[in-house]
C-alpha cells in the first residue's frame, strides 16, 4: 500500500519552532504566510533538502565528489519522501549563445528537422547550429552581432586633445599614444573636435601615414600614426574577441553582423529551407505562429517522428502564456517569471508518476488570466499521480490548494509556527493573516489625485511597440498593466526610464546576497556606522568592518570555521575565537552610545531607529520599516532571507534615495496580501510628498488603489504594444476592450 502522507517532525532549521506536519501525497499542498514566516524554511530547506541529499546517497563515492554538496536539515525524520524537482524563480541566465530554443532542447530538433526534411541536404543536425563550426557564421562566430567603436563614447567633441577628447583611458592625454601619435604635429593639440575639417576628423579616426615617421624620445623613428579607431579596433577587437575588459566594454557597441544578418548561422544553413522557410526565420517566428508551420508538416512520414516531440512543448509553452516567445531569445532577457515556466514546460510531458514537484511562487509576472492557465497545469501535473507543493501568496493559486498550510504568525523570531492547516473553507474561517485576507477585498480609490502636469512618451516603436504615444501624469500614482509580453517593460524601463535619466528605478534584477552582505552594508548605513565608531573612538574606519581590518584573524570575519569534508556536505563550527561575533576582541572593546559594533548589528531595524539619530542612518532604517522588514537584524546574511524579503530590501536600499519619478517593476513580488498593504502605504507616501511613481504590476489590489492606469496588449508579442485603455480604476473595470477590467469587475468593493 502507498503511503499517504510525507510526515515531517521536529523540523528546526532557520526560524521552524520545532514543527510537526502530515502532507497528503498526490495532492496540491500550498504553503502560505507573511514574508519570513517560514515557508521555504519548510518546503525548500527541509524537505527538499532532504529530498536531495537522500538521493545523492544512492550514488557512489566517485559521483557524490562532483555533485552539489547538500546538508542534513535540522529535523528529527522526514518520511515517505519521493524524488525532488524544485522549479524555483531563478533566471535561465546563461550566455549570447543560451536562447529559448537551447533552454528547451527544441532547437536540437529543429535542427534535425531541416538536416533532414529541408531542401537542399548540407549535412547533419550539427550543420544548422550556430554553436558549432560546421553551422556558425564566420563573421561573427555565432554570436549575431559584432562588437563596433561606439564613436560618441570615445570621443568627447567639446573637448580639444590636450583637455581630454580622447575618453578612452589608454589613449587620453598624457599617455603614451597621445604623446606619441596625437600630439606629433598631425593636429592642433587645443582645437576643439567639433570644430576638425571633415579631413582631420577622419584622420583622427582611421588615419594611416605610411611615410611619415613620428620620432621617439630618443630621437630615433618610431611606428608610423594609426588612427584611433584603427588601434582601438587592432588592439582589443581582433585579440580578445567576445571576452573584452569591462574598460574596453563601456567604449563600444553591438549591431547585427553584416554577413549573416544577425542570424548566426552561415550561407550553406541559410540556403536550406523547407516551404520555403529556413531554420533562422523558422526561429524567429513567434511560437504561436511557428506551431501552425510545423503542423502543416505532420504529413511527412520523415518529419513526422520529429514533430511529435517538438509539438507538446511548443503547445504548453503557449498554454502557459509564452507564446509571444521566439527559439531564438536569448535567456538571459527572460524575466524570473518567464524562466520558471519554461522549466516547468520541461516536465509536462514527462510520464514519470509519484514524483514530489515543488514550486516557488509560480503566478509571479503573471497576469490574472495567465493564472487560470497555471493552475489548469498544476493540476494536470497532480492528476498524473504526482505531488505538487506551492509556495505562493497568491489568492487565486491559494483556492487550488487540497490542503493548505498557513506559517506565521508573523515572520523572523515572531514566525516558524504552523497557524493554521487544512482545507480551503476552514482557511477562510481561520483566525491568521492569511484567513483574514482571503476574504477582504481592498476597495477601488475612491477619489483618485488629479495630475500636476503629464511626463509624453512620443512614438515609441521599440520591440513590439505600435509607434505609440503615451501620457504619463506626474504627482501621482500611475500602474501599467498588460499580459505578460505586451510591452510594459519596454515602455516603461527601455523607452521612458532612457528618455528620464534621474529616475529612481527598482527593477527585478536580483539581489546579490551572500555571508558577509548584510542590510546594513546593502541600504549603505554600514559606512556611516563604521564613521561613527571610529570618530566616537578615535581609530580607523576600517577597523569596524568584518570584511577589512577589524575582522577576527581566525575565521576571517565568517564567524565560523568551514571543515571540508570531501563528498559530504562541508561542517560548520562557531569560531572559538571570536564566538561567532566576527570581529577581534579589541575592536569589540570599543563602543558608541554604550553599544559594541557588535552589538549593534545585532539590533533589528526597528530597534536600531529608537538608538540612532543620524538622518543618513534614520532615514534608510525607516524605509526598512516602511516596507515590513522592521524585524531584520542589521547584521543578518542577505544569503539567509526569503526571496520576497531580498526584493523588499532592494527596494528599502533605493527609496530613501532623493528622486522625484520612481518606477518600480512588480513591487509586490513576494509579498504576503497583509504586506501589500504596507506597500500601498508607502508608495502614497512618496506620492503625497510630490513625487511621480509608476508601478509595472498585475496585482488586483494595487491597480485597484492606483490613481492612474495604462493598460497595454491586447494580447503578448506581435499582438501587443497597444495602449488599450488610460485612466482610473473603477473606469478600467467596466472597459469593454480591457483584458485586466473584467478580472477586477468580481471584486468591486
Amino acid at each position: 500500500m502507498r503511503p499517504e502522507y510525507i510526515v515531517l517532525r521536529g523540523a528546526r532549521e532557520n526560524n521552524l519552532k520545532d514543527i510537526h506536519l502530515r502532507i497528503p501525497k498526490r495532492k496540491i499542498t500550498v504553503f502560505t504566510g507573511v514574508s519570513g514566516s517560514g515557508k521555504s524554511s519548510v518546503v525548500f530547506d527541509t524537505i527538499s533538502a532532504e529530498a536531495q541529499r537522500q538521493l545523492n546517497e544512492m550514488f557512489s563515492t566517485f559521483i557524490r565528489n562532483r555533485l552539489p554538496k547538500t546538508g542534513q536539515p535540522e529535523v528529527d525524520s522526514i518520511e515517505n519522501l519521493s524524488t525532488a524537482i524544485v522549479i524555483d524563480q531563478k533566471r535561465l541566465g546563461g550566455n549570447s549563445r543560451s536562447t529559448v530554443g537551447t533552454a528547451t532542447d527544441i532547437n536540437a530538433l529543429l535542427r534535425l528537422l531541416f538536416s533532414r526534411v529541408g531542401t537542399p541536404f548540407i549535412g547533419y543536425s550539427n550543420a544548422f547550429s550556430f554553436n558549432d563550426p560546421a553551422g556558425m557564421c564566420p563573421g561573427c562566430q555565432g554570436m549575431g552581432t559584432r562588437a563596433v567603436p561606439d564613436i560618441r563614447k570615445l570621443f568627447d567633441r567639446s573637448k580639444s586633445l590636450n583637455e581630454g577628447a580622447v575618453r578612452f583611458s589608454t589613449f587620453t592625454a598624457g599617455t603614451w599614444y597621445a604623446k606619441h601619435h596625437l600630439l606629433t604635429g598631425l593636429f592642433d593639440p587645443d582645437k576643439k573636435l567639433r570644430d576638425y575639417t571633415d579631413v582631420e576628423w577622419q584622420r583622427l579616426l582611421y588615419g594611416k601615414s605610411e611615410n611619415l615617421q613620428l620620432p621617439s624620445d630618443g630621437g630615433m623613428p618610431s611606428k608610423r600614426f594609426e588612427g584611433v579607431v584603427d588601434r582601438f579596433i587592432r588592439l582589443y577587437f581582433k585579440k580578445d574577441g567576445p571576452s573584452l575588459p569591462d574598460n574596453v566594454k563601456r567604449y563600444i557597441t553591438f549591431s547585427p553582423c553584416e554577413l549573416c544578418g544577425g542570424t548566426r548561422l552561415n550561407e550553406a544553413a541559410l540556403g536550406c529551407k523547407i516551404n520555403g522557410q529556413n531554420i533562422a526565420e523558422a526561429a524567429a517566428q513567434e511560437i504561436e505562429d511557428l506551431l501552425p508551420f510545423l503542423k502543416s508538416l505532420l504529413g511527412d512520414k520523415t518529419a513526422a517522428p520529429i514533430l511529435s516531440g517538438m509539438i507538446p512543448p511548443l503547445q504548453h509553452l503557449l498554454d502557459v502564456g509564452l507564446g509571444y516567445l521566439r527559439l531564438d531569445r536569448e535567456t538571459k532577457t527572460l524575466s524570473g517569471g518567464e524562466s520558471q515556466r519554461i522549466k516547468m514546460v520541461r516536465h509536462l510531458n514527462s510520464s514519470l508518476t509519484d514524483m514530489l514537484y515543488i514550486f516557488d511562487e509560480p503566478s509571479t509576472g503573471l497576469h490574472p488570466r495567465d493564472v487560470e492557465r497555471l493552475n489548469g497545469l498544476l493540476c494536470k501535473l497532480r492528476d498524473k499521480g504526482n505531488t505538487i507543493l506551492v509556495v505562493e501568496h497568491d489568492r487565486d493559486v491559494i483556492r487550488i490548494g487540497d490542503y493548505i498550510v498557513d506559517m506565521g504568525p508573523e515572520a523572523g523570531a515572531e514566525g516558524g509556527r504552523i497557524v493554521y492547516e487544512g482545507n480551503l473553507e476552514g482557511l477562510y474561517e481561520a483566525d491568521t493573516l492569511t484567513g483574514k485576507n482571503m476574504k477582504r477585498e481592498i476597495p477601488f480609490n475612491p477619489h483618485p489625485r488629479k495630475p500636476s502636469g503629464w511626463l509624453t512618451i512620443e512614438n515609441a516603436s521599440l520591440h513590439n511597440l505600435k509607434n505609440i504615444t503615451v501620457r504619463i501624469p506626474s504627482g501621482v500614482l500611475t500602474v501599467v498593466t498588460g499580459m505578460a509580453g505586451s510591452g510594459k517593460s519596454t515602455l516603461i524601463h527601455d523607452v521612458f526610464a532612457a528618455e528620464n535619466p534621474e529616475a529612481v528605478v527598482i527593477d527585478q534584477s536580483p539581489v546579490s546576497g551572500n555571508i558577509r552582505s548584510t542590510p546594513a552594508t546593502y541600504t549603505g548605513i554600514m559606512d556611516e556606522i563604521r564613521h561613527l565608531f571610529a570618530r566616537t573612538n578615535g581609530v580607523s574606519d576600517s577597523l569596524f568592518s568584518f570584511n577589512s581590518k577589524g575582522a577576527c584573524p581566525d575565521c576571517g570575519g565568517l564567524g565560523f570555521l568551514e571543515t571540508d569534508m570531501a563528498f559530504l556536505e562541508p561542517v560548520k563550527t562557531l569560531c572559538e575565537r571570536c564566538g561567532g561575533k566576527r570581529f577581534k576582541e579589541d575592536v569589540l572593546g570599543y563602543t558608541y552610545k554604550g553599544k559594541s559594533i557588535y552589538e549593534v548589528l545585532k539590533m533589528t531595524a526597528h530597534e536600531a531607529l529608537h538608538f540612532f539619530e543620524e538622518e543618513e542612518i534614520v532615514r534608510p532604517l525607516q524605509a526598512i520599516r516602511d516596507v515590513g522588514l522592521g524585524y531584520l537584524a542589521l547584521g543578518q546574511p542577505l544569503s539567509t532571507l526569503s526571496g520576497g524579503e531580498c526584493q523588499r530590501i532592494k527596494l528599502a536600499s533605493k527609496l530613501h534615495r532623493q528622486g522625484r519619478i520612481y518606477i518600480l517593476d512588480e513591487p509586490t513580488t513576494g509579498l504576503h496580501m497583509a504586506d501589500v498593504s504596507k506597500l500601498l502605504a508607502m508608495m502614497n507616501r512618496l506620492v503625497d510628498k510630490g513625487n511621480t511613481v509608476i508601478v509595472i504590476e498585475h496585482n488586483g489590489d494595487v491597480i485597484k488603489q492606483a490613481d492612474w492606469i495604462i493598460e497595454l496588449g491586447p494580447e503578448a508579442g506581435k499582438n501587443g504594444g497597444e495602449v488599450i485603455f488610460e485612466g482610473t480604476p473603477l473606469e478600467l473595470a467596466e472597459a469593454d476592450g480591457s483584458v485586466t477590467g473584467p478580472f477586477l469587475r468580481d471584486t468591486r468593493v
